[in-house]
């Protein structure tokens, strides 16, 4: 099958391999639990279940910007996808969960604007480090074109393995996974920004986070190169880290969570820069 055909597939069935993801990740969180736990299509009978509760709205600009949201997150998916320019990426990345952000300063809800905070932060903890990841894939193939890294006949984590390892450290940031789930934290912030989201609105927040896990996997796939069966099992490893950790420990506070990200995540991710750079010279 031609490549642009498999890529628009992808692009399209997006949702839907997410929503089978995080429908897979619930049964493997039960079992870990020990918990008997939803079926595998849970995600999708939630998703039709949200289609008949009732349409409530904070403000139109509210529903708006929570629409908008979705549509930029898979819209930097596409990107991705299509194998576009890095940076690009990032930043439509950025600006979907900027929309996010500011969905939620638009309410009245302390909770909704706490959320918000957090989110934030969180963007001040992950976003440098993919922008240094981004660096070092320039330096190492001459172009921000993500299709030259998935090109590169020598799979990017020989070259790169610390960008692999920052990476794998604000995946969970990233994805809203204990120990760094502050932004949408239930027992302090009832949900955050999309505690005023409701019925088919909310559907569109709810359907953003199965993309969110499509995105990013797709970034730890992107460390096999051409080797597409290391990119499955680089995927693989990643889901089960990412689960064990989420089910193994406790939330930390913004303060350390940036702590962490800022003394631990980006210095590996710049030791690694600074390694491509000697590598190249």
């Amino acid at each position: 099958m031609n490549s642009s055909i498999i890529q628009i597939l992808l692009i399209v069935l997006a949702p839907v391999l997410g929503g089978l993801i995080y429908g897979f990740e619930r049964v493997v969180r039960a079992r870990m639990q020990r918990r008997i736990g939803p079926p595998l299509l849970q995600p999708f009978y939630d998703f039709l279940k949200l289609m008949d509760k009732r349409k409530m709205m904070v403000h139109s600009t509210h529903a708006f910007l929570g629409i908008l949201h979705f549509v930029s997150l898979w819209f930097a998916l596409a990107v991705l996808i299509m194998g576009g320019d890095f940076i690009l990426i990032i930043f439509l990345h950025l600006l979907s969960t900027a929309l996010l952000i500011l969905a939620g300063f638009s309410t009245r809800s302390i909770f909704s604007h706490l959320g918000a905070n957090r989110s934030a932060i969180s963007v001040l903890a992950y976003e440098p480090v993919l922008v240094i990841i981004a660096i070092s894939a320039y330096m190492l193939t001459g172009s921000f074109n993500v299709s030259e890294i998935y090109a590169n006949t020598t799979p990017v984590i020989m070259k790169m393995p610390l960008a692999f390892v920052a990476l794998l450290v604000i995946l969970p940031i990233k994805l809203k996974k204990s120990p760094f789930d502050i932004s949408e934290a239930h027992q302090e912030v009832v949900g955050g920004v999309e505690l005023e989201y409701s019925g088919i609105f909310y559907e569109a927040i709810y359907t953003a986070k199965w993309l969110d896990y499509i995105f990013c996997y797709l970034l730890v796939f992107m460390f096999g190169g051409n080797n597409w069966g290391l990119g499955l099992v680089l995927v693989a490893l990643t889901f089960i880290y990412i689960n064990a950790l989420d089910n193994s420990t406790a939330r930390v506070n913004y303060k350390q969570m940036l702590r962490f990200s800022f003394w631990v995540a980006l210095p590996i991710a710049f030791l690694n820069l600074l390694m491509t750079m000697f590598h190249i010279l």
